[in-house]
C-alpha cells in the first residue's frame, strides 16, 4: 500500500521515517519530492576500452552547485536529502513529470530496500540534442513509500548502506561473480 501524505507526516514526526533536510512543500499527496545535491560522478571514459561487470569503474567526481549534462550523456548525482527507512517500509524513486518533459530521465536502479539509510544516488540521462543545466537544491525526483505486509527478516545492509554523496557502481563486488 502506498503511504499517504498524512501517514508520511506521522512517520516523520515519530522518527520512524527520516528524510532530512525536509521542507513542508516537499511533501506531496503520495510522495516526497527530493532535491538535487551538489555531488556528481561521470565515468572516466578515457581510462578503459569498455565497461565490464567484473572490473571496478573509474569515475571523475564533480562537486558544484550547477552542472551541465551534455546531449545523450549519462551522469550520477545525489539527493540532498538523507533517508532512513524502517524495516517495514520500502520505497522507489521516480523522476518528476516536469523534469521528464525536458528530456531528463532519472532512475535510481530500482527499489529502496527496507532498512536502507543514506543519500540516494540518481542515474541521470539527457535524451535531448541540447545540454541541460541543473542547479543544486531544485526538486528533481520523488520518493514513494510503500508499507510491506510484514517486517523484513533481513533489512538492507548492503554495499551502499550509509552512503553520502553520489556512489558509483560496485557491481564488481557482487558475490555471484565467477
Amino acid at each position: 500500500m502506498i503511504v499517504s501524505d498524512r501517514t508520511l507526516k506521522e512517520l516523520l514526526r515519530s522518527g520512524e521515517l527520516l528524510v532530512e533536510p525536509l521542507e513542508d512543500y516537499q511533501i506531496q499527496p503520495a510522495s516526497i519530492d527530493l532535491r538535487l545535491g551538489n555531488n556528481f560522478l561521470k565515468m572516466d571514459e578515457n581510462s578503459v576500452e569498455s565497461i565490464t561487470m567484473d572490473s571496478k569503474i573509474r569515475y571523475n567526481e564533480i562537486t558544484r552547485e550547477e552542472i551541465v549534462i551534455p546531449p545523450q550523456s549519462f551522469m550520477l548525482a545525489v539527493t540532498r536529502e538523507y533517508v532512513k527507512l524502517p524495516d517495514y517500509i520500502t520505497a522507489f524513486v521516480e523522476g518528476r513529470s516536469s523534469i521528464g518533459r525536458i528530456g531528463l530521465f532519472i532512475q535510481n536502479a530500482g527499489w529502496v530496500d527496507p532498512g536502507f539509510e543514506g543519500t540516494i544516488t540518481l542515474e541521470l540521462y539527457n535524451a535531448n540534442r541540447l545540454p541541460i543545466r541543473l542547479t543544486s537544491g531544485r526538486r528533481i525526483c520523488q520518493i514513494v513509500f510503500a508499507l510491506m505486509d510484514k517486517k523484513a527478516d533481513f533489512p538492507y545492509s548492503g554495499k551502499y548502506q550509509y552512503q553520502r554523496g553520489a556512489k558509483g557502481s560496485r557491481l564488481h563486488e557482487d558475490m555471484d561473480k565467477n
